[in-house]
Formats: structure tokens, sequence, C-alpha cells
């Protein structure tokens, strides 16, 4: 049976594993990114693990998911965030495939996470798919005919940056934005706040973090429903770890998406919550892998 390398890169963490032909991932592990020492630190980090990996046995292909955006035929980054110094430019496809000899492929892991949700998840055969990772920042994916959707220069549904209310969508609506907002309006350090405490305050009736989280469903549903104006998905998955509130935020957000579409496409629209989790990197990075490898 085939088995691959699968690397997941984070802004914080990098996860890593194995996988064989039938998407069944093991060997489940990870370290930190430090992203403050820059792209070719992440290189040799994952040169390492894939070195470590090829002490034991043969592998058939190196999978990668990461940060950044990526040219996927070149297997390269072209374009990263300040969080990560010096990695556009980077070549994992390159340099693995000549250090190791076996084939390598790589896309952007939110790209990733949405192959893994249509492929065997929560949008599983949702055609077109559209996948909202909230986070840090709120990334983008679009699958249209079970393929991911890249557009011109594969800069396609950088959603994120998308222009609302004189700001930007994940200026407004990102996960981040939450604990900033919930901090400041409670006069307390921003780390003192996180998510999870956020929706247990709120679950006990604290009226400020009920208010910051209604804001920020408010923002998801106004984006979704731009989007849905243009591409009309069938299903719309929401992932981040946030996402895993599903119980508190399903029916916010799914009013807040009716409330800014017209009722045609509302009554239509499917909302659901990612299922792979932290796996969903590692997944789609396997699936992007044998698609390009076997046609599939």
């Amino acid at each position: 049976m085939k088995k691959y390398i699968a690397v997941d890169i984070g802004g914080t963490a990098i996860k890593y594993g194995v996988i064989d032909e039938k998407g069944v991932l093991s060997q489940r592990q990870e370290m930190p990114t430090e992203a403050f020492s820059g792209g070719p630190s992440i290189l040799k980090k994952t040169i390492g693990i894939v070195e470590n990996f090829l002490r034991a046995e043969a592998y058939d292909g190196i999978c990668i998911s990461t940060a950044g955006m990526v040219d996927t035929q070149k297997g390269e980054i072209f374009h990263a965030a300040s969080l990560i110094p010096e990695y556009a430019g980077t070549r994992f496809k390159e340099t693995l495939e000549h250090t190791f000899g076996i084939p390598c492929e790589v896309e952007n892991d939110v790209n990733c996470a949405g192959l893994a949700e249509y492929r065997s998840g929560a949008g599983k055969g949702a055609d077109p798919m559209l996948m909202l990772t909230i986070g840090t920042g709120i990334g983008g994916c679009l699958v249209i005919d079970g393929k991911v959707f890249h557009g011109f220069g594969n800069m396609a549904c950088e959603i994120g940056y998308m222009h609302m209310r004189g700001s930007s969508f994940q200026a407004l609506g990102a996960a981040s934005t939450l604990v900033k907002k919930v901090a400041e309006k409670k006069q307390q350090e921003e780390k003192d706040w996180n998510g999870y405490r956020i929706f247990q305050e709120a679950e006990l009736g604290d009226s400020i973090c009920i208010s910051a989280i209604d804001e920020m469903a408010d923002i998801l549903g106004m984006g979704i429903a731009n989007i849905c104006y243009v591409v009309s998905p069938r299903t719309v998955v929401l992932g981040g770890g946030i996402m895993a509130q599903e119980a508190y935020l399903k029916d916010r957000i799914l009013n807040a998406v009716k409330e800014y579409l017209i009722e045609t496409m509302a009554s239509r629209i499917q909302i659901a919550f990612a299922k792979h989790g932290n796996d969903a990197g590692m997944l789609g990075a396997f699936y992007h892998f044998t698609s390009l490898r076997n046609n599939t």
C-alpha cells in the first residue's frame, strides 16, 4: 500500500504525519513553527521531518499544506504575510524533490482544508462548495466540479481582504477581532481572553461577550452573503478553532446570512461546520497530491 508524508505548516505549529492511499492518517505529531525565524528555518524543519520519516521506511510522496500564497505548479510560496519573514520564494517542491528523490506537491492551507471538507468532510460532494476558515484572519476556498478554483495567478478567494464597512472582512469578523473587542470593552489585557472563555461567559449571560459574538456573527453573515451572490455555493463550510462553538453560532450565522440574502437564495443555502479539525490541512494536502498525480 502506498504511503505519503503529510506536512501542514501554520503560523503557530507544523503538524505532520503519514497518510496511506485510502486517506487514513496516522503518526500525527507537531512542533512549533517559530514563524519569526523565517522561511529558511521552516524549510529546514520540513526537510528534517521528511528525513526522519525516510530513515524508517520508504514513502511515495510528500504532501505539503502551508500558509501563504502558493504557486501550485512550481510548489513554492510567492506571497506571505509579515508573520513569516522571508517566506515568499521558498521552493518546497524543488528542494524536497532534489533532496529526497520522491515527488512533492504543495498547496495553500485554506485550499487544503476546503478540499478535505469537500472530499470527506462536512461539504462532501457539495458542488460548488465554499470554505471559510475563521482565525487570526479569514481565509476562503472555493471548490467547483471537485477542484479548488485558483483563479488567475493562484490568488482566488482571498476573501479576508474584501472591503466591508470602511474596513476589511477579516479586520471586522476574525476570531482575533472578537478577542480584542471583548478585552477592550472589559478594559482588560487581550492575553486574559480567548475564544473559549468568551463563549463560556456568553453562556453564563455576560452581555459584553454576547454582544461581541452577535456582532461577529452579523459580519460573517454579511460576508458570506456577498460571496454567495457571486458564486452561489450549494454549501458553505465554516472552519477554524472558534467554529467548534457550532451549537452557539450556527443559528446566529444562518440568520445573519438570511438577513443579507434575497429569500430565493437564502432558502437554499446550507451552512455546515468543518469536521476534520486539525487534520484538515494534512488530509487536503494528500488529496491535492493524489489529484495531480493520479488525475482523480
